[in-house]
Order: structure tokens, then C-alpha cells, then sequence
């Protein structure tokens, strides 16, 4: 399998297999938004737009990135949308990196989101579909983060070697300024566990994927079968 690590900006065309990567915060909350019962995740374009959906139907959850505000129901922290209520409704979720990069290649064919808590599922996911080539998309920092990049190799590794120790990686992801800002404080809207919920490995038993449903990109949990479970993939 090939595997290209590029930023939102470097992408030129849409890949074959996109795998968008957000570990601190955005696909680590939509994972546990799944987690708890959201039927799907509505990846807003823009601010105006995710109120404009929560405005259309209010009993959907509208989630951002950075302090709360008016119109939103929480923000982009697992450790805040654990109290909140998401069984059986839809959430939209407008980030700064990871919705973008979803966004930007909503033209793929496939295009998966992911974070270390479904980082096996993702490799399980690319794996049954024995993709020639798999573009990671590394959203944070202009492609630069590494906890983003770290999780993307460690699944790339996964998809090929499934016996991958993810330690190196979540070393990596744990000392990432990302990481840092959370833990002081710097950034906003944050729980104080925000970050150890970032570094959990494969706490979640599914892929992400996301596909454009009318005009809209809609992100949708896919439950994996387990490991030894021979039946493929529906």
C-alpha cells in the first residue's frame, strides 16, 4: 500500500482513499459522540452554516472549537460532551483543522476520519479494502502537527503490520504542542482530560466515515468485525 502525509493546503486533487486525522480535538469528539449514541455528524463549512443547520432543526447539537457561544451547544472537548446528550440525535461540528480537512476532499471516494481511540478499526477498514494508495491528511499546524502525523504513521503501520506497538507514537503525540497548549490551559474550551482522552488507543470498535449526503458532508460510524471474525466487511 502507498501512503502519502499531506497537509490540507498540499492536497492538489482529491486521493483515491482519503484518511483525514484530528487527535486533539475534532475526531476524537466525533468518535465519542458515536460512543454515545449520535446517529451522525453533520461537518459544517462554516460557523454561520452549523447555526444555520441548528437553527433549521433545534434538537440537533451544534459543537466548535474554542470558548462556548451563543447558538452552540458545547464545544470541541470529549471531556465536556460526555454530560452532554447525543443519544439518537445528529450533531453537527464545525473545527478549525479537522472538519476543514474532511471537507477538502469530500470528492474522494472514501474518505475516513480518525484519532488513536479508532485507530485499529481505520488500519481494519484499509485493510479489507486493499487500496493501492491511502492519502493521511495531517490537519493540525498547516500539516505539521505531530500528534496528527504520529497517529496517521502509527495506522498506516497498523494497516500493514498488526502487531505495531502504538507507545513511540503516542510519545510522540503526548509531547506535541497541541498537547501542551490543552494541558496549560492555553487553548479554550477544554476539559482537564481532554488530552488522556486523546491518547487512548482503539477505545472505540469503529471506523469513521464520512461521505457527502446531498450537499452536506455526513460522517458516519462503521463497526469493525473482530479480529477473529473471517466474514468481510458489508
Amino acid at each position: 500500500m502507498g501512503t502519502r502525509f499531506l497537509g490540507i493546503a498540499d492536497l492538489a486533487e482529491a486521493p483515491s482513499v482519503a484518511v483525514v486525522v484530528d487527535v486533539m480535538r475534532a475526531f476524537t469528539v466525533a468518535a465519542w459522540a458515536f460512543a454515545q449514541g449520535a446517529e451522525k455528524i453533520v461537518l459544517a463549512e462554516s460557523l454561520d452554516e452549523a447555526l444555520a443547520l441548528k437553527a433549521r432543526d433545534p434538537d440537533w447539537v451544534a459543537l466548535k472549537d474554542g470558548p462556548p457561544a451563543p447558538g452552540f451547544d458545547t464545544v470541541n472537548s470529549p471531556g465536556l460532551l460526555r454530560s452532554v446528550d447525543v443519544g439518537g440525535r445528529t450533531v453537527v461540528q464545525k473545527t478549525t483543522a479537522g472538519t476543514v480537512g474532511a471537507l477538502a476532499v469530500k470528492e474522494a471516494p472514501l474518505v475516513l476520519c480518525a484519532s488513536f481511540v479508532v485507530a485499529e478499526a481505520t488500519a481494519q477498514l484499509l485493510r479489507t479494502r486493499k487500496s493501492d494508495s491511502v492519502t493521511f491528511v495531517v490537519t493540525g499546524d498547516d500539516g505539521q502537527a505531530d500528534e496528527d502525523l504520529a497517529c496517521a504513521q502509527y495506522i498506516a503501520r497498523r494497516t500493514t503490520e498488526a502487531g505495531t506497538d502504538a507507545a513511540e507514537f503516542l510519545r510522540r503525540a503526548a509531547e506535541s504542542r497541541a498537547a501542551a497548549e490543552l494541558a496549560q490551559g492555553v487553548r479554550q474550551g477544554v476539559h482537564p482530560d481532554d488530552v488522556a482522552l486523546c491518547l487512548e488507543v482503539d477505545r472505540f470498535p469503529f471506523a469513521m466515515v464520512a461521505a457527502l449526503e446531498g450537499s452536506l458532508m455526513v460522517l458516519r460510524p462503521r463497526t469493525m468485525p473482530s479480529p477473529a471474525d473471517e466474514d468481510p466487511v458489508r
